[in-house]
């Protein structure tokens, strides 16, 4: 089954066809930047599953293809859980990952590293064209480090340590991150709701 993945991340793109090839499910995952274009919606919802939903359901009106989507982000205790919602646009529309990055490392210098606890979110939204929805939400726990460190990963990964680890997100292989992220999580139990209803 062909089904679209609403984003133009490669990151995540890679990642979503990494976790179906290892659950052995017969999907074929493409991105929009694999189909005809189409206006994509305003993320104006208030939660993740409210965007999720919002972009799945756009896609899969578009392109009459099965749709997932994701909305995840980071949540900062010490920030009243923000970024949230507004991750990706945390230091201004059209930001990218540094800017947003640096900006959240500065808005935490002056904190007590013990404090700086939080979570990442991902809901994943999947959207058929003939208008069964079905939406999930995961998180992974950790806390935040001043001074970004390793390579992997994109976002806020270089400066987030998921409990049990000492590493950044960034400095663990793709298979360690897919093994314990909120979007691993959210895209696994996604599959295999799929696989149980027929749909992988």
């Amino acid at each position: 089954m062909r089904v679209v993945l609403a984003t133009h991340n490669a990151k995540k793109l890679s990642e979503l066809r990494r976790l179906v090839a290892d659950q052995a499910l017969d999907l074929d995952i493409v991105g929009l930047d694999d189909v005809a274009g189409y206006p994509e919606p305003d993320e104006t919802e208030r939660t993740f599953e409210g965007n999720a939903l919002i972009k799945s359901r756009a896609a899969a009106a578009a392109t009459g293809l099965p749709a997932l989507a994701d909305d995840s982000g980071i949540e900062v205790d010490l920030l009243n859980n923000m970024p949230g919602v507004r991750s990706a646009r945390w230091a201004g529309k059209g930001a990218g990952d540094q800017a947003n990055l640096d900006l959240l490392i500065a808005q935490l210098a002056d904190t007590d590293p013990a404090q700086r606890t939080g979570r990442f979110v991902c809901a994943v939204a999947y959207t058929h064209p003939d208008g069964a929805e079905h939406v999930l939400r995961a998180t992974m726990e950790g806390h935040l480090v001043s001074e970004p460190r390793g390579g992997n990963g994109f976002g806020y990964d270089p400066i987030f340590v998921a409990d049990g680890n000492s590493r950044t997100n960034a400095e663990l292989t793709p298979a360690e991150k897919d093994a314990i992220s909120h979007r691993g999580k959210a895209v696994r139990a996604m599959l295999a709701w799929l696989a149980q209803h027929g749909e992988g």
